[in-house]
């Protein structure tokens, strides 16, 4: 006995649903992923060869960090060596100008995290321009 065979059906695979699907996934990924924007501060060194002061009409901010890690602040001392009291000073001495050149001399021998510190107060209130003050370095002996 012969039996007859059905002819086969072509399977195709419907891919406007799948590419339905990768979209909605894409776009979700999308959506969903947070972006991080670093901050930086932009630190212009003063250069050891020339010496010379920079001109700038307006006076600029100090801070001054001795070798134990305490701060002033044109030349006022705070109370508390922290980053809250140190930004609490530069606001009242900014008067909210953040344009003013700010200046941060350090010690030495002061430890790196007092000086992060201090530009880290710097970054928070705004300050664009930050220079670390040095002394000219001796010439080496023959």
């Amino acid at each position: 006995m012969k039996f007859r065979r059905k002819p086969r059906e072509t399977v195709d695979i419907n891919l406007a649903s799948l590419i339905d699907v990768v979209f909605i996934l894409l776009l979700f990924f999308v959506v969903t992923t947070t972006f991080t924007r670093e901050t930086q501060l932009r630190v212009d060194l003063p250069e050891s060869v020339s010496g010379t002061p920079a001109d700038d009409q307006s006076k600029p901010l100090d801070i001054a960090i001795s070798a134990d890690g305490v701060f002033s602040v044109n030349n006022q001392i705070l109370a508390k060596s922290d980053l809250a009291s140190l930004m609490d000073a530069l606001q009242k001495e900014a008067n909210g100008d953040t344009n003013r050149p700010l200046s941060i001399s350090a010690d030495g021998k002061t430890q790196h995290q007092s000086v992060v510190t201090a530009m880290d107060a710097a970054g928070k209130l705004g300050f664009s321009h930050l220079r670390m003050t040095t002394i000219e370095a001796a010439p080496p002996a023959p």
